[in-house]
């Protein structure tokens, strides 16, 4: 299930609040580039907490303004299959700390379902599938990822079947080592589509499993995620002391 990673670069930056700053920017920097060349733009958001950060500094950006943001298609790499409105999902966490502040239209947010929505995890993922396929299978300009300490992107972690022998593009996660235990996931193989993979960590809680994924060790779900450009490291430099 692993990549090589394409082009990776690591960029260590002093704190975490350093991480979030730059990674804003930088995304506002890399959407105005992208939508002078074409009409469309498509992201992946990522959570965690450097990533709900990062989100609410592109927010705050004086940046923010140059985007054409009714361009840009806003997608997630994982969701926690819960109900609609639940602190837990991605997309609500998202959503206040940077959505509902800019003018994407509705129809470009792209949010996994919920159980409000959906009586199986497998029925949330299908519907995903199907609404990427409805959009012309795009491949993400960008798509960002924090990473567990263990090492995990998305919702695959380290030695679940989903990550280990998975092959549907969008999966049902049942038994996730972290909770809640049911979740829909983007596959390897579905992400490493995208021109751009982002990795934003911080903290020393993450400095074991980056030097590992770094060293290209393939229990590691982070070492498999890879852009077809480029693949950056946005991490602290607590988080790189041991690569």
């Amino acid at each position: 299930m692993t990549a090589p990673a394409k082009n990776r670069r690591v960029v260590v930056y002093p704190d975490a609040a350093t991480v979030a700053t730059a990674t804003a920017a930088r995304l506002l920097t890399h959407l105005v580039d992208t939508l002078t060349v074409k009409e469309r733009a498509d992201i992946i958001l990522t959570g965690g907490t450097v990533g709900i950060r990062t989100l609410s500094e592109v927010a705050a950006s004086p940046l923010r303004d140059t985007v054409d943001w009714t361009a840009v298609h806003v997608w997630w790499g994982d969701e926690r299959f819960v109900a609609a409105g639940d602190p837990d999902r991605n997309e609500g966490q998202a959503q206040e700390a940077l959505l509902a502040h800019l003018p994407v239209p509705e129809e470009n947010i792209h949010r996994m379902g919920s159980t409000t929505e959906f009586e199986t995890a497998e029925d949330a993922a299908a519907a995903y599938l199907a609404d990427f396929e409805a959009q012309g299978e795009p491949v993400w300009d960008v798509a960002m990822f924090g990473m567990g300490p263990d090492g995990h992107v998305a919702s695959l972690f380290p030695s679940h079947p989903v990550f280990v022998t998975g092959s549907e593009a969008v999966s049902a996660v049942h038994d996730s080592p972290k909770p809640p235990s049911t979740r829909v996931t983007l596959s390897v193989d579905l992400i490493n589509r995208a021109h751009q993979v982002w990795i934003v960590a911080a903290g020393d809680e993450k400095a074991e499993a980056i030097a590992k994924a770094l060293k290209g060790d393939k229990a590691i779900p982070a070492s498999a995620v890879c852009g077809t450009d480029a693949t950056l490291w946005l991490i602290d430099a607590a988080a790189a002391a041991q690569a």
